[in-house]
């Protein structure tokens, strides 16, 4: 189980040095996400439309190893953008992958840029 949740490491926007097309942006729900795959790793995206922002981290959930985030529910916690697992409602801030319950340890999360009307998430390889 460890080796799965070993594969997952949060990249930030300094260290990308790939960036992966994911898909047009007209492919997104507003205020949900999607999980895409890359090199076996399964990756959530999320497009928050009240924020206006983009997040990624990956799609496992550390509580009980289900790839279920990017069916989670979307919100924020004292303005902290936030998923929270569709499962056991755990959640992780969307910027850092902090569990905001204080009880799991955090997610990967991965820098998200929109160019034109392409999706494309940040890479370290």
């Amino acid at each position: 189980m460890e080796a799965l949740l070993a594969q997952y490491t949060s990249v930030n926007l300094a260290s990308v040095t790939h960036w992966y097309e994911v898909a047009p942006v007209h492919q997104f729900p507003k205020n949900g996400g999607v999980c895409v795959k890359y090199k076996g790793m399964q990756i959530a995206v999320f497009y928050f439309a009240r924020k206006g922002q983009w997040y990624a981290c990956q799609n496992l959930c550390p509580h009980k190893l289900e790839m279920v985030l990017s069916r989670g529910l979307l919100g924020d916690e004292n303005g902290v953008p936030k998923v929270a697992c569709a499962l056991h409602k755990k959640t992780f801030s969307l910027e850092t992958g902090e569990n905001l319950n204080g009880d799991l340890p955090s997610i990967a999360t991965y820098p998200v840029k929109v160019q034109g009307e392409k999706v494309f998430i940040g890479f370290k390889e």
